[in-house]
């Protein structure tokens, strides 16, 4: 015999709590504690006692006797980058998440797929958000129109989970995740409880039927996944859709992939007739660069892509006692570091001036190896002196002003010549006549920007 209880649920990190607070003292999350209806909880008897005597002994295989199949069938998308993020294209019986800020391109993204796998395979967009015109003026714009590509409007996770169990289609694409409910949980849709059991009947639907899923998900401002972290692991593939949804560039690239490759990333761009894929982004991001002072070339990677990008600095005089500093597509917190390590090693002094940084194009660089780029775009800048455009930087800066090395130099110098560079300032360690040799921050600063 259940009974109904009420309990308060934090959205972020699903921690329970009797009665509602503010704070979460779990996550340190504010303002995310949410009641939450839960039936069916054991009374009279305890549950740890009634589970050892109600489970039963597991079939099992000898693992020698497990088949598997290699050559499993991956539906194939129209961009070739995408492709790679997948590990080769959407695995039939694999469910994906697709994460991004709203406007991002999502919903563009996946009609572009629907266009593509509709010439062979049969496709259901279901959409809790969106109604039947809507879609079918994206679909239009976009050239799904096909016969293959049917429409449905749900929030019933339910029912997601037997049309899924008919195996009658190919790809499922659920838009979005935080619209689903089951009827056997009484709390509202996006709750940690719905989120988590609904994402739970999808996955065992798409399993049993070897249906591919896709799943978006939104995310919160801070550019995590609205909802409870499990529904990530629960997944087989999670990508997250990064970017500024206003303009510039935007890149996919996987955090997690079951059946491929983590450290791909495909950079697109939004035009009239949908997102493209951007073939060489690095001349795409310098072909408006003007060689100024603050101004940067770094040599990163975007997965194993090799990638120029433009690192500006701007240096100004503070207003006040304390200096900002900012940062566009670089963590901050990274920044300051960065900051105290020039001011300590090279006795440049920062404290007087606000900071400013940006990574141009909408890319965010978490790649070490911008260090030595950021601190030479930030001396640039204080010092109001520019660097030659004859050289990419690239380049770990430890904390005692010491220049350590990078990942896989061999592509990054590859790219930097491509585009008609002549030297690469980098570390020391990598033997390449096409480097200009660095060890410590003090003596770069001298060298190429206090003249």
């Amino acid at each position: 015999m259940g009974k109904n209880n009420s309990q308060f649920v934090c959205q972020n990190c699903g921690a329970k709590y009797s009665k509602w607070v503010g704070h979460c003292s779990n996550c340190d999350a504010w303002n995310t504690i949410i009641e939450d209806l839960v039936v069916s909880e054991i009374t009279g008897k305890n549950a740890i006692a009634q589970a050892k005597t109600s489970g039963k002994i597991l079939k099992f295989t000898k693992i020698n006797d497990i088949s598997v199949s290699s050559d499993k069938e991956r539906l194939k998308t129209e961009f070739a980058g995408l492709n790679e993020v997948l590990g080769g294209g959407i695995l039939k019986g694999s469910v994906t998440l697709l994460a991004g800020q709203p406007g991002i391109g999502k919903s563009t993204i996946l009609m572009q797929i629907c266009a593509e796998i509709t010439k062979k395979h049969h496709v259901l967009y279901v959409s809790g958000e969106e109604s039947a015109s809507q879609v079918k003026m994206r679909a239009t714009r976009l050239g799904a129109n096909s016969d293959k590509l049917v429409f449905a409007s749900s929030t019933s996770g339910n029912d997601i989970a037997k049309t899924i169990s008919s195996g009658d289609f190919e790809l499922v694409i659920v838009d979005s995740i935080q619209t689903l409910a089951i009827n056997e949980i009484a709390s509202a849709p996006g709750t940690v409880s719905q989120i988590t059991n609904a994402g739970n009947l999808i996955i065992q639907a798409a399993k049993s039927t070897d249906t591919a899923v896709i799943i978006v998900g939104h995310v919160t401002k801070e550019g995590t996944l609205a909802g409870p972290k499990v529904l990530e692991h629960l997944v087989d593939v999670v990508i997250n859709f990064e970017g500024d949804r206003y303009g510039g560039f935007k890149t996919i690239r996987a955090v997690k992939n079951r059946f491929g490759p983590t450290s791909e990333a495909a950079i697109f761009e939004m035009n009239e007739k949908g997102l493209s894929e951007v073939q060489n982004p690095s001349a795409a991001l310098l072909a408006e660069r003007q060689n100024t002072d603050g101004s940067i070339i770094l040599a990163t990677l975007e997965g194993t892509r090799p990638l120029l990008v433009e690192i500006q600095a701007l240096c100004t005089p503070t207003n006040f006692g304390y200096p900002k500093r900012a940062a566009s597509g670089f963590d901050l917190n990274r920044l300051n570091l960065l900051i105290a390590v020039i001011e300590q090693r090279t006795k440049l002094n920062l404290s007087d001036k606000d900071i400013f940084l940006n990574v141009v194009g909408g890319i965010k660089v978490k790649d070490s190896a911008a260090d030595l780029a950021v601190c030479l775009a930030i001396a640039s800048a204080a010092a109001g002196r520019k660097l030659s455009e004859e050289y990419v930087v690239f380049g770990e800066v430890g904390l005692g002003g010491e220049i350590r090395s990078a990942f896989r130099p061999d592509q990054r110098i590859s790219e930097a010549k491509k585009l008609g560079f002549k030297h690469a300032i980098a570390p020391a360690t990598i033997r390449d006549p096409f480097v200009v040799p660095v060890k410590d921050l003090r003596h770069t600063l001298i060298k190429y920007v206090n003249k």
